[in-house]
C-alpha cells in the first residue's frame, strides 16, 4: 500500500495574481504557506483488473476512460496507466470549497502516488507543474498556480509567477522570532460556508483575458500589496502585514459582489472590534474560513466562538508533498 498526504494552504499575498490569464501578460507573485491540515491518498493494487475510486462517491471502472473522477482519470492518463489493477482512496482533514485549495493538494497527493507506484522519483517542481497541467491545460479550470507549488513545496513561500509560465519559487525569509509569533497569531475561524471558487476565479479570467482595466488595476494593486507585505515579514513587522492584510481584503471585496455576504461581513466588523489587527476570507470569496492576525488571543477567540464560529487551530507544514508509506 502506498500513502501520501499534501497540506492544504493559506494565502498571505498576491492571491489571484497566480492565474495564467494574468500573470502571462504582468507576472504574477504569491506568498502562500502550507499548513498542518492534510489531504490523504491511499493506493494498492487489486487481484482483478478493475478501478475502484473512493471519495464523496464510490466508483468502479474497467478502464481509465470510464473514471468519472476528471483529475483521477486525467492523472491516469497523464502516468500512461492503462489496464489498471487499482483502488485509490481520498481523505481530507477539512472539506473541500472551504478557500485551503483542497483541489490542488489533492492533485499532488495522487500525483505523487502514481508516481511511487510506478517507481518514479519526481522532484517538486515537475510534480507541482504536472498537477497545474492536469487542472488548467487538460480540464480547463479557471485556476491558478499557487495551490499546486504550496502544496508541492511546504513551508511559507514566495512564488514569482513569469510571463512565460516559469515559476520560480523562493523561501520567506523569517527569522525565528517572528515564524513563531505569526504562527501563534494567525487564528481561523470556519463560517459554516462552502463554495466552489470556479465562479468567482472564472468571472476573474474572463476580465483578465479581456484585458479589463478596472480587472487588471485590482490584481496590480493586489501584486503590490503582496510585495509590500514580503518586505514587511522580512523586516519582522508582523502589525504592517495585519494591516496589508485588511486593506487586501477591503480591496479585494470590490472584485465580485459574490466576495462577501452580510454573514461574514458582521463578523469580520466583531472581530476588528475585538482585536484582529487586520483578516480576510482565505481563497477566491464568497466562504470557507476568516483569518485574523492578532495581538490579544483570547479577546478574539472568545468574540469568535460567542458568535457561532468554530476555530480551527493550525500550524505551519515544512514537508510538502510526502510519501507516509509505500510497501
Amino acid at each position: 500500500m502506498i500513502i501520501t498526504r499534501s497540506p492544504l494552504r493559506i494565502s498571505l499575498g498576491g492571491g489571484g495574481t497566480d492565474l495564467p490569464s494574468y500573470y502571462r501578460e504582468h507576472g504574477g507573485f504569491v506568498i502562500a504557506a502550507a499548513i498542518d491540515r492534510y489531504v490523504y491518498i491511499t493506493l494498492h493494487e487489486t487481484f482483478q483488473q478493475e478501478l475502484i475510486v473512493k471519495y464523496s462517491k464510490m466508483e468502479l471502472a474497467r478502464e481509465v476512460d470510464e473514471v468519472k473522477h476528471p483529475i483521477v482519470r486525467e492523472a491516469l492518463r497523464l502516468m500512461g496507466i492503462r489496464s489498471p489493477h487499482l483502488e485509490i482512496t481520498s481523505m481530507s482533514d477539512i472539506p473541500a470549497g472551504t478557500g485551503l485549495g483542497s483541489s490542488g493538494s489533492f492533485t499532488t497527493a495522487l500525483l505523487r502516488a502514481l508516481h511511487a507506484y510506478r517507481k518514479n522519483i519526481v522532484p517538486r517542481l515537475q510534480l507541482a507543474e504536472e498537477a497545474c497541467h492536469i487542472e488548467i491545460d487538460l480540464l480547463g479550470e479557471p485556476v491558478g498556480k499557487q495551490d499546486q507549488y504550496i502544496a508541492s513545496f511546504g513551508g511559507l513561500t514566495c512564488f514569482d509567477f513569469q510571463s512565460d509560465g516559469a515559476v520560480i519559487p523562493q523561501p520567506l525569509q523569517l527569522d525565528p522570532e517572528t515564524l513563531a509569533n505569526l504562527e501563534d497569531n494567525l487564528l481561523m475561524f470556519f463560517t459554516g460556508f462552502t463554495r466552489s471558487a470556479s465562479g468567482i476565479l472564472r468571472d476573474q479570467d474572463t476580465r483578465s483575458r479581456a484585458q479589463d482595466p478596472e480587472m487588471t488595476s485590482h490584481l496590480h494593486r493586489v501584486k503590490e500589496i503582496g510585495l509590500e507585505s514580503k518586505r514587511a515579514f522580512e523586516r519582522g513587522d508582523l502589525r504592517q502585514f495585519a494591516e496589508l492584510m485588511h486593506v487586501h481584503w477591503e480591496h479585494k471585496k470590490q472584485r465580485s459582489p459574490e466576495m462577501t455576504n452580510s454573514c461574514v461581513d458582521e463578523w469580520y466588523d466583531l472581530a476588528r472590534r475585538n482585536g484582529a489587527l487586520g483578516g480576510k476570507l482565505i481563497g477566491a470569496g464568497g466562504g470557507g474560513f476568516l483569518m485574523f492576525y492578532t495581538e490579544d488571543i483570547t479577546r478574539l477567540r472568545r468574540a469568535m466562538r460567542g458568535a457561532g464560529l468554530r476555530e480551527v487551530r493550525v500550524r505551519f507544514d515544512f514537508a510538502g508533498t510526502t510519501v507516509l508509506a509505500n510497501g
